[in-house]
Formats: structure tokens, C-alpha cells, sequence
């Protein structure tokens, strides 16, 4: 069913391409002739727009739609195992952005800090496959939920829109790199809430308010405990696993690390771990609506679209255009982060910073979104496969480098044949059996493998630490 125009959905697509290019022109494009400027922004940004930046950059496909669909699957309980654990991940940078500042103050890539903090070729290499992959990731998932809900809205072909989407977000991160997606990620989350204050009232109007929310607390599973021990061990556990390692193991935070002036880190990574949070609360009331007034999903929808679905149901078509033009910030914030992230790590950790810094990375750009959107096509086609399963796999995979990174800040003993073989292993052996466990739905499968990548690691950094440790501490 189509709740818009497909002239509606070509004008609010073209509208907000233009004005993401316009703002990154008159406030951004004088930062990106040198390495630096480009990359990081000079080292220059303050804490509120670094911290709205943070914030943004976590708003993506997730934040969005599986706290929709947890709030209307497993009602508070769900809720609160979606949003606790990334709360707590972005909190935590509070304390290693400063560490990693403090260690190695003119570091570009945390792949470049554990290359010099370990002196390994192998481990850097081994690094920089999860750091690679959470970033086609990222462009995958945004291109893939956004295109989807573009279509399911306006009827407009996927082939269009998923490209459409793609060569939005590409044109303005082009222009002037970490500068671009910082100014945009600050307009694009005063957006976010700026029309959740208005979506967010008008909804509680239209569908019945407080009864249909206390209707909808337990979800259409009717869940009536916030730590009902099911869910916590089902979901709650991988959630928070993987939400936490795949922020630890994410090179856009640790860009926005070596980005953000140095003592205005740990107020900016707490103030974008609040903003950040407000949001899949508020959120979450459309799950709560959407089980109290018992929303079915279509057939062929994923079930993280029932958010979307209620509102196209029951507000009318400015606000349902408005509603789309959040989700669009959202997404495309997290898109150009990913875009800024690759094109970090291919200058500094593949070229080794050699020749045209600004040209390569580009370059690198483009690159990485021809691959997503190809991964995105590929995906709409694979049956069984949605959100859900895209977000735990590629957190799970970057769960693989979680214990060593930190273990790399703190402790001394922390050896390159530890690392290597940890990661290796907890690889090789850890993600089939999730991929299996996913594939069959069997949670016991899911979290004993989840739980097996994090123990396995950290079991072979202590088997292989060092005898007597050197100081932590990395210069280039």
C-alpha cells in the first residue's frame, strides 16, 4: 500500500540532497586541502558540536527501527535491553578517547595505534578486515532500511532509490570530508528532534494516548517483566555484546576521537551518549502504539517497518513526509560517517598516507558506496535475511576485537602473537556457529557463540602476555 506520491518522494529526496549540499558548502568547504583538514577537521571541534555529531552518527538504522520493533515485540523489557547497552557504549568513550589521545596524540585510525602500539603487520592486517567490513556495513544497512522505507511509502522503485540515497549522501561528504559530516550530523539531529516533537504529540493524539500505551507496555508478546530472565538471555546478552564491541570497534568514534579537541572529549562522548539516547525512547512509543492497537505488518514487510506502518496508518501526509525526513537524517548521518571512516582507514592504514590524501580518500569513498549499495541489492533478494539479522552479524563480527583494542590502552603485557590468534581464532571459530544459530533461530546457538568470540579472545591475550610489560605508550 502507498501512503504518498512517487512526486512527493522524488521532491523530499532532491529537497534534502540540496539542502545537505548547500549547508556543507557555506559552513564546511574551506576544511579539506590538507590531510588533516579532511580527515579529521583539523583537530579543532568543540564538544557540543562533537557531541551532537556522536550522537548522530549512533542514530542509525538501528536506533531507528529495532527499537520499534523490540518496544513492539518484548514491550519495556525489549526496550531496555536495545537501549541500556548503547547508552553505555558511547558512554565508555568517555574514558578511552582521552586514553588513546593521551597515548598517541596524533594518530589518525585506531587499526594505526594498535599497528604502532604492537609493532605487527599481521595484527594490523587482522584488524582492519572487522574495521573495514563495520563500515560497508554501515552503507549497507542504511541504504538498504532507507531504500525500503522509501519504496514502502511512495512506490518508488528500490533500484531508484537505493542509488538515489547513496548519491545524496556521497555528493556533500565529497566536498569537504570530516568538516561535511560533522556540520551535517549537528543539522541532522536538530532535525531528528525537532520533528519528534511534533510526530511524537500528534500520534499520542491520534491513536488513543495513555490507554493505548499501557495497552502496548508488554508488546504483542505480552512480556509482562522488564528483566524477564527469556529475554534478557535471548536478546538482552547479544544486544549488549554487540552493541558495545561494534562502537568499540568502529573507526568513526575514533575518529570523532582524534577529531574532537582534547579536553572537550569526555563531555562530548557523554553529552552524545544523552542525545543519543532520548531517541530510541522516544521511539519506542510507536512500538508500545503499534502492539496496543495490534498493527499487523504486511506480508513481505519486516516487522522493524511497524513504526513506519503506523504512522502512514494514522497521521496524515505532511506529517507522514515529515516523519520520513527524520528517518532520512538519521540514516544519512550514519552514512556519511561510515563514508568519512573508510576513507581514514584506506589513506592512513592502506596507502600508508602516500600521495594525493584528499584524491585517495575520495577515491575510497565512491569505492565503498558501490560496494554497499551492491551488497544492499543483493540483500533485498536473499530471503530471511533483514535488519535484525544484518545488525547482530556484523557487531558480532566486530566483537572479535573488542577485548584486545582495550586491553591495548590499559595493560602492558598485551602481546601481537596474543592478539593475532585470539582474533583468528574467536573468527573462525565464533561467527559460523552465530551465523548458524541465526539461520535456524536457536538463541542458545546465538548467545554461547556471541559469549564464546568475547572469552576466547580475551583467554588467548592472557595465554600469550608478555612476562614483564613495557609502558603503554605510542608516539609517531
Amino acid at each position: 500500500m502507498v501512503f504518498l506520491s512517487q512526486l512527493s518522494g522524488y521532491i523530499l529526496l532532491i529537497g534534502f540532497g540540496v539542502a545537505m549540499f548547500l549547508i556543507t558548502y557555506f559552513f564546511a568547504h574551506k576544511n579539506w586541502k590538507t590531510k588533516e583538514g579532511f580527515l579529521l577537521a583539523n583537530r579543532k571541534v568543540g564538544w557540543i558540536l562533537g557531541g551532537a555529531s556522536i550522537a548522530a552518527s549512533w542514530i542509525w538504522a538501528p536506533a531507528l527501527f529495532i527499537s520499534v520493533q523490540m518496544a513492539y515485540q518484548k514491550g519495556l523489557a525489549g526496550i531496555f535491553w536495545f537501549t541500556f547497552p548503547n547508552i553505555v557504549a558511547l558512554a565508555l568513550f568517555a574514558f578511552l578517547a582521552p586514553k588513546i589521545r593521551d597515548l598517541f596524540p596524533e594518530g589518525y585510525t585506531l587499526p594505526q595505534y594498535i599497528s604502532q602500539r604492537l609493532k605487527s603487520e599481521n595484527v594490523h592486517k587482522i584488524y582492519l578486515f572487522p574495521y573495514f567490513f563495520y563500515q560497508l556495513m554501515a552503507v549497507t544497512v542504511q541504504v538498504f532500511v532507507g531504500g525500503n522505507l522509501i519504496t514502502l511509502l511512495t512506490g518508488i522503485p528500490l533500484v531508484i532509490v537505493m542509488p538515489a540515497l547513496t548519491i545524496i549522501t556521497l555528493a556533500y561528504t565529497l566536498l569537504s570530508g570530516m568538516k561535511a559530516s560533522i556540520v551535517t550530523d549537528f543539522v541532522q539531529i536538530v532535525t531528528i528532534y525537532i520533528i519528534g516533537l511534533i510526530i511524537i504529540p500528534l500520534l499520542w493524539t491520534n491513536v488513543g494516548g495513555l490507554h493505548t500505551l499501557a495497552l502496548g507496555l508488554h508488546g504483542i508478546e505480552n512480556v509482562t517483566n522488564i528483566f524477564d530472565p527469556w529475554v534478557a538471555f535471548s536478546f538482552g546478552i547479544v544486544s549488549a555484546i554487540g552493541l558495545i564491541a561494534g562502537c568499540i570497534s568502529d573507526q568513526q568514534y575514533w575518529q570523532r576521537a582524534f577529531t574532537i579537541k582534547r579536553e572537550d572529549l569526555t563531555k562530548a562522548f557523554l553529552f552524545g551518549a544523552f542525545l543519543f539516547g532520548l531517541v530510541p525512547i522516544a521511539m519506542s512509543l510507536l512500538g508500545f502504539f503499534a502492539a496496543g492497537l495490534n498493527t499487523v505488518v504486511p506480508v513481505g514487510t519486516d516487522v522493524s517497518m511497524v513504526g513506519v506502518q503506523l504512522v502512514a496508518n494514522v497521521l496524515p501526509s505532511w506529517a507522514i513526509m515529515l516523519f520520513v525526513l527524520m528517518l532520512l537524517a538519521g540514516l544519512t548521518s550514519t552514512l556519511d560517517s561510515g563514508l568519512m571512516a573508510t576513507s581514514s582507514l584506506w589513506v592512513i592504514d592502506v596507502l600508508k598516507s602516500e600521495g594525493n590524501v584528499v584524491k585517495q580518500g575520495r577515491l575510497a569513498m565512491i569505492l565503498i558506496s558501490i560496494l554497499g549499495l551492491a551488497v544492499a541489492f543483493a540483500v533485498t533478494y536473499i530471503p530471511g535475511i533483514g535488519l535484525t539479522q544484518l545488525w547482530w552479524i556484523f557487531n558480532t563480527i566486530a566483537a572479535c576485537v573488542v577485548v584486545p583494542t582495550v586491553l591495548s590502552l590499559y595493560w602492558n603485557k598485551l602481546s601481537a602473537k596474543g592478539v593475532f590468534w585470539g582474533v583468528l581464532v574467536a573468527f573462525f571459530a565464533g561467527i559460523p556457529f552465530f551465523v548458524y544459530g541465526n539461520i535456524i533461530n536457536n538463541p542458545f546457538w546465538v548467545v554461547g557463540s556471541s559469549v564464546f568470540i568475547i572469552a576466547i579472545s580475551t583467554l588467548f591475550c592472557l595465554i600469550f602476555a608478555k612476562s614483564q610489560g613495557d609502558k603503554v605508550c605510542v608516539t609517531e
